[in-house]
């Protein structure tokens, strides 16, 4: 048995950031590590400017995350100001870009952002031996955060209570299991819902960090697939982030 830190997030609408290219900025259907990463880093108080806290969080834990249902994609459409490209000029922030020149010289990039929509997932942390928090202290932050939590972007608040809390369980696996959308029903409208019917009947999908291995989350297990993921932050004031792999396993949809 080892502890575990396990919490929910569930909102009407959530945007799990991918690799951008241009003007499109796509949205994952489960929460992506730098994410996860950044909501311990919110909790905590820790700013975006201190690089050395960032990293020791990202070295110190791993997450699984069970996706109960991913939701439906909704793409927002946007039309953004910046300033024209000019040769030898580098704008260093958003105010000097766009206060370079004058308005009339502006140019407009229209982009196209995606979300999802009454997703859900369970999320279970466990910490390696260079960890600089406790779980029961991380579980206490996630309870009484110091800046605002989200689901991956500023508009995406949280519709449910994280119920974070730190319990032992047999493997990974058991304690993603230990939340689930069973318990929250009342909160989350009737099960007579036809999209929630439908979400309920999808396959449940685990995703585990591969440092974990392949049998991390649970012993016996083989994942249904690798996967590379480009979200191990490696600066957040560069905005730049490393690739990674992490297992998925998909389970038989629900009768």
């Amino acid at each position: 048995m080892k502890d575990y830190l396990i919490f929910q997030l569930y909102g009407p609408l959530a945007s799990w950031g991918e690799i951008a290219v241009g003007e499109v900025r796509p949205s994952a259907a489960y929460p992506s590590r730098s994410a996860l990463l950044g909501l311990l880093a919110a909790a905590l108080g820790v700013e975006r400017g201190e690089g050395a806290a960032l990293a020791a969080l990202a070295e110190a834990y791993r997450f699984g995350v069970k996706l109960h249902w991913e939701g439906q994609v909704l793409r927002d459409y946007h039309t953004v100001q910046r300033g024209p490209a000019l040769r030898k000029h580098t704008y260093r922030t958003r105010r000097q870009e766009l206060g370079f020149v004058p308005r009339d010289q502006l140019d407009t990039m229209l982009t196209s952002r995606e979300y999802r929509v009454d997703s859900y997932a369970s999320v279970a942390l466990l910490p390696t031996e260079e960890a600089p928090h406790s779980l029961d202290v991380l579980a206490a932050a996630l309870g009484a955060p110091r800046f605002p939590l989200y689901l991956g972007r500023k508009s995406c608040p949280l519709a449910l209570p994280l119920a974070a809390r730190v319990a032992p369980f047999a493997d990974l696996r058991s304690a993603l299991d230990a939340l689930g959308p069973e318990q929250i029903d009342g909160l989350l409208g009737s099960r007579t819902d036809p999209l929630r019917r439908v979400a309920r009947r999808a396959a449940p999908r685990y995703y585990w960090d591969a440092r974990l291995g392949p049998e991390g989350l649970a012993p016996g297990t083989t994942p249904s697939l690798t996967l590379t993921r480009h979200d191990e932050p490696t600066s957040r004031q560069r905005w730049q982030f490393a690739p990674r792999q992490e297992y998925l396993l998909i389970e038989e949809a629900r009768p």
